[in-house]
């Protein structure tokens, strides 16, 4: 797993609503470290176990992650 971290503090929400230099980067990542394939993911609030409060993507692969429950 790789984490793709805005240098700005901000919420996950203010985040996605603009991935921008971020989003490019999970993505860059993601092309050059899983080349099979990868999934970005990011947790919104404890429910969702987030545990961090700065926001931030993770980019998941390198290895078969199955099909969705």
């Amino acid at each position: 797993m790789l984490l793709s971290v805005p240098k700005k503090h901000m919420t996950q929400a203010e985040l996605w609503r603009d991935l921008g230099r971020v989003g490019e980067i999970a993505v860059r990542m993601g092309q050059e470290h899983c080349p099979g394939g990868f999934r970005l993911l990011s947790n919104f609030g404890h429910d969702a176990m987030q545990s961090q409060e700065h926001a931030h993507v993770h980019v998941i692969g390198g290895m078969f992650l199955g099909e969705y429950a």
